[in-house]
């Protein structure tokens, strides 16, 4: 398989793992409790709507009234009182988050609520959700019974219930955070709860507009809505209006661009009837936007509304088309305790202090006037999200090493997080983020780097199998990240070239069997790679008995050079030494050494690419260590590559054109370090440069002269014998024969 097909099915799964995630129950819990969490905790505290205030049963309260803090001991003639108070003051809705389904001891209690209740016209009740079990019996035969359950509010005090005008219960899930409640509730036969039912009376004044554009929609959908309001049963009217929108899909859409089209109606009549759009064609279960800790919703304490009574109005508190919640909302953690009508949220305080149950209600009231609840994405946008997201990361970290891919990973985590923050901060829109940051980014990473393990070891296989001898681990894994896509495929550098070959392999190879060979250049090589990794040097190529090494930068430098010189006498001593050592066939080895420039990258078709360096610097190295051949030396260099080095003892050798080359090269013979140099060496090199510049001065006498004076010291002196040989045959020539300054070398 090649490795893009690897990536590409990598990438796939990575995309698709995030959408199974997201499908199960574990993904929506992981957003939930901790995405939701930490994004509502980024946002911080924000201010809850005006239009919305919490008439707070508290300790205060009871205290000034001299009352115990439960709300069901509390007389129904001071709810009366506050009903009226709130009435004069001009609240537009007032809800109770009290439930009325037990008579009092005085029933004049009743009856002063009651009536309270009737003259505003405008007070919802709270009711409890109950199970009505019905047993049946299906077949006298065989005995069959059946239990029918059915959801559905149990029954309110008539004398109360009857002159409110709506009545709806407020559930909430049962679980260890509150993230959401039902606008309806689908188990109950979409009853509306109390926060939808508040909206509902709330928007009364603009009611004959919102039926005018439904009429205008099409009139078939107002032949079953009450005309007048005030005589409807806001029940009836609520489960009618969320039918017929459930119905008609297209009913929000078309309504939305008639009341665009409509100039007659004010900004804030127009925001009324879209929060009555979006209420009665959303979804049953709706996730809360909560604005702060408890308490962030404006709240005044009980006894302060009784107390409006005889003051001029001009002094009571602003409460004038405001809608009001009645209920329990502790102010410490200990009154909590003797209540529990609290539930835990995403700012419950850490001192214990939840947010009550009347706030959540008017928090969900809030949201649905203003429109901004929290929305997540549909399913189908989610999906989309989460497989684009792990599918990229997947592509994009393969292609990249991988320090790199953290690095990247790192920025596109902060990223994401911002994105999703400015989202969620100024649209309410919540994307997911546990999931594609804390699941599919780590296994993006870690996938990759796995992938990028299997295919090197799948490359060092091919390697292996394509050598005819074993490599050392070390060196095939050198190998193997040259190969590898963190290199650009065209990279032009300058650098030394190092070029060895053995002396006389085709004869040692025809000696030896091929296990015998394998296992000799297992040991000479192992020794070859250690030294140039030392030396920072990098193996390019193997061929048989030939290796190739560079030491590359962008821009040329002393220090490459500096290694690669050092290297090759290294190299050189450390050869001496094998060939000793060894009880096996010896390796003489002849090393070439150039400086220049030379392209790097990746050479070959789509299913099989090696990497390898071209130029004439690299064909020149290989020349120059052909040419030990023919000096009877072991290690040339060019000129270029000593050029501002000290602490190196070299012997010049003059200019040559070598095998393929029409321009010269300058060569030198690298001997040994300065400091290590022997007299003997010193003197060697002192007296050739003599019999050198001799000879290219065309003084072949005294050039003569010096070289037999050179091999009466050292007689196996290559260099030595070459050059004298040269200077004999030009002696030899006759006047009119070309004087050439460089040798020219033919042939192998």
């Amino acid at each position: 398989m090649t490795h893009w097909y690897r990536q590409l099915i990598l990438s796939v799964l990575i995309g698709l793992f995030g959408v199974v995630i997201n499908l199960t129950p574990w993904g929506l819990l992981l957003e939930e409790k901790f995405g939701l969490f930490w994004l509502f905790n980024m946002r911080g505290e924000i201010s809850a709507p005006q239009d919305v205030i919490v008439v707070s049963i508290d300790q205060p309260s009871a205290t000034h009234l001299d009352l115990p803090i439960t709300p069901n001991l509390w007389p129904r003639r001071l709810h009366g009182k506050l009903v009226e108070n709130l009435t004069v003051a001009g609240a537009r809705v007032i809800t109770f988050d009290l439930v009325f389904d037990q008579p009092s001891n005085d029933v004049k209690d009743d009856e002063i609520l009651a009536r309270a209740i009737k003259e505003s016209r405008n007070v919802v009740l709270a009711e409890r959700l109950g199970f009505e079990e019905t047993e049946m019996l299906m077949d006298d035969a065989h005995e069959s019974q059946y239990i029918i359950s059915k959801e559905g509010p149990t029954q309110l005090l008539p004398i109360i219930a009857d002159t409110a005008m709506a009545h709806s219960p407020f559930p909430l899930p049962k679980v260890s955070r509150v993230n959401n409640y039902w606008a309806f509730k689908t188990g109950a036969g979409d009853v509306p709860t109390m926060a939808t039912s508040a909206l509902q009376v709330f928007t009364i004044p603009i009611y004959d507009d919102f039926i005018r554009l439904l009429n205008d929609v099409n009139p078939k959908y107002t032949t079953t809505l009450p005309a007048n309001i005030e005589t409807a049963d806001i029940e009836d009217l609520m489960l009618t209006l969320r039918s017929l929108f459930l119905d008609n899909q297209r009913i929000k859409q078309q309504m939305k661009v008639a009341l665009d089209r409509d100039s007659s109606l004010s900004p804030s009549d127009k925001r009324l009837i879209i929060s009555l759009i979006n209420l009665y064609s959303g979804d049953s279960m709706r996730y809360l936007n909560f604005y702060g800790p408890p308490r962030t919703v404006k709240t005044i304490p009980y006894y302060q509304v009784l107390q409006l009574n005889g003051i001029d109005s001009s002094e009571w508190p602003n409460l004038r088309d405001k809608a009001i919640f009645v209920g329990f909302s502790a102010m410490t953690q200990p009154a909590q305790d003797k209540v529990r009508d609290d539930y835990n949220t995403v700012f419950s305080s850490i001192d214990g202090l939840y947010i009550s149950g009347v706030e959540i209600v008017a928090t969900a009231f809030a949201n649905l006037l203003d429109n901004r609840p929290i929305q997540p994405l549909p399913t189908e946008g989610n999906l989309g999200i989460l497989f684009l997201l792990g599918f990229g990361m997947g592509i994009i970290f393969l292609f990249l090493s991988n320090r790199n891919a953290m690095a990247l990973g790192s920025l596109l985590f902060a990223l994401y997080v911002f994105y999703v923050y400015h989202q969620f901060k100024e649209a309410g829109i919540w994307l997911p983020l546990i999931v594609p940051l804390f699941l599919q980014m780590p296994l993006a990473l870690f996938g990759s780097i796995s992938l990028k393990y299997i295919n090197a070891k799948s490359e060092h296989q091919r390697i292996v199998h394509a050598i005819e001898y074993y490599l050392p681990e070390r060196v095939i894994d050198d190998i193997v990240k040259k190969t590898s896509s963190n290199i650009p495929s065209d990279q032009s550098v300058y650098g030394a070239c190092l070029a060895t070959d053995v002396d006389m392999y085709t004869t040692l190879s025809e000696s030896m069997s091929p296990l015998q060979l394998r296992e000799l250049l297992k040991e000479y090589y192992f020794v070859l790679f250690a030294l140039i990794e030392q030396h920072n040097g990098t193996v390019l190529d193997i061929a048989g008995d030939g290796m190739l090494a560079i030491w590359a930068a962008p821009v040329a430098n002393e220090k490459l050079c500096q290694q690669a010189c050092l290297a090759c006498l290294d190299l050189a001593d450390a050869i001496e030494k094998f060939n000793q050592n060894s009880n096996k066939p010896v390796l003489p080895t002849r090393i070439g050494l150039n400086f220049g420039e030379m392209a790097l990258g990746r050479i070959g078709t789509e299913h099989h690419q090696e990497f390898h360096a071209v130029g004439d610097t690299i064909n020149t190295a290989n020349r120059i260590q052909n040419l030990n051949k023919h000096l009877g030396t072991r290690l040339l260099i060019s000129t270029e590559v000593i050029e501002g080095l000290d602490g190196l003892l070299v012997r010049p050798l003059g200019d040559f054109i070598l095998q393929g080359r029409h321009s010269s090269a300058s060569l030198a013979e690298l001997i040994t370090h300065k400091h290590a140099a022997t007299s003997e060496q010193l003197w060697l090199c002192e007296a050739f440069t003599m019999a050198l510049h001799a000879y290219q001065a065309q003084q072949l006498d005294e050039a003569c002269k010096v070289f037999l004076e050179i091999l009466k010291t050292h007689p196996d002196d290559g260099p030595t014998k070459f050059f004298l040989d040269h200077c004999q045959k030009y002696k030899n020539k006759s006047s009119t024969d070309t004087w050439h300054h460089a040798i020219k070398i033919d042939g192998k």
